[in-house]
């Protein structure tokens, strides 16, 4: 048995410097309240579709509140709680394996091809990573690659703390995927085991989510920036929350082209202990970026 085949198991279960606006016609700006306002509910209203200065494009997501978790799933993602997220913005697509060559970067992915999400690589790959599109970008770098520790008040790329990405999939949803609560129309939206013909497929193939972000369930599951904590919802904090301080394993979210409709699930929380060994990683987890926003992206979110 090789290190690729190993059993299956709840450690990934079922998955094998300045910027350039550019409003697409599509897409319209609107923010949805304040840092400090109770109004500013997460609504899944499009965004505007920004262009790194590396030439990826993102999106701006504004800050709200949103309900995380359900109580319907596993235990791990109970009890449901109020969380409150900081603007930011995200990538529009899982990171690519052009991106990942063209900062010189080592891709080991086993399905080839520019515009297939890299994956077989490590948290610790991911947040490399993010730190070399930093420097790439004149931007702080987020990560101490010694510690492992994120310095969130850098402006550079980091990995999406699990909060953001789930309200980033739920977009003011709180079904079990943006769209509804009727798996059958998840085909419309992701690559998973029902239809991605056992491999990756080009990204941004499947429909967008209301904010205007792909592949966020299926084709590669993403690391989060968070530890796993099976409790850790029942002492997270209200806002902006990073997960626990410490832990074994890292938390990976939405689902990957292997996967079911259960781990698709907005609020579906799994882990991989492929965090710092080559020899554990998976074909069917990857990651994208997030970054705070510039002043000037801030700006003219907040009108």
């Amino acid at each position: 048995m090789s290190c690729l085949d190993r059993p299956e198991s709840r450690n990934y279960p079922r998955l094998a410097g300045a910027l350039a606006l550019v409003c697409a016609s599509c897409f319209a700006f609107q923010a949805c309240g304040n840092a400090d306002s109770e109004a500013g509910e997460g609504r899944g209203d499009a965004q505007a579709v920004l262009m790194s200065a590396s030439g990826v494009e993102m999106v701006f997501i504004p800050g709200g509140w949103f309900e995380m978790g359900s109580e319907a799933g596993d235990p791990d993602e109970a009890p449901v709680h109020r969380v409150w997220v900081d603007s930011f913005v995200m990538d529009r697509f899982e990171v690519t394996q052009d991106q990942y060559r063209q900062l010189q970067m080592s891709d080991a992915s086993r399905f080839r091809g520019d515009r297939l999400p890299v994956e077989q690589r490590t948290w610790i790959d991911a947040i490399r990573f993010c730190n070399e599109r930093s420097y790439e970008e004149g931007l702080d770098p987020c990560y101490d690659e010694e510690t492992l520790e994120c310095d969130f008040e850098a402006n550079g790329y980091r990995l999406p703390t699990e909060a953001e990405w789930e309200y980033v999939a739920r977009a003011g949803s709180n079904t079990r995927y943006f769209f509804g609560d009727d798996p059958r129309r998840l085909g419309q939206y992701a690559w998973t085991e029902a239809n991605a013909g056992n491999g990756t497929q080009v990204v941004g193939t499947r429909r967008q989510n209301p904010w205007g972000v792909f592949d966020l369930y299926g084709n590669v599951a993403e690391w989060v920036h968070d530890y796993y904590g099976e409790d850790y919802y029942s002492s997270s904090p209200e806002r902006n929350p990073t997960g626990p301080e410490s832990g074994e394993f890292r938390v990976v979210r939405g689902g990957g082209w292997s996967s079911g409709p259960e781990d698709a699930r907005s609020s579906s929380r799994v882990f991989s202990a492929s965090v710092d060994d080559g020899c554990m990683v998976s074909d069917a987890i990857g990651f994208r970026c997030v970054r705070p926003p510039l002043p000037l992206e801030l700006e003219q979110g907040s009108q």
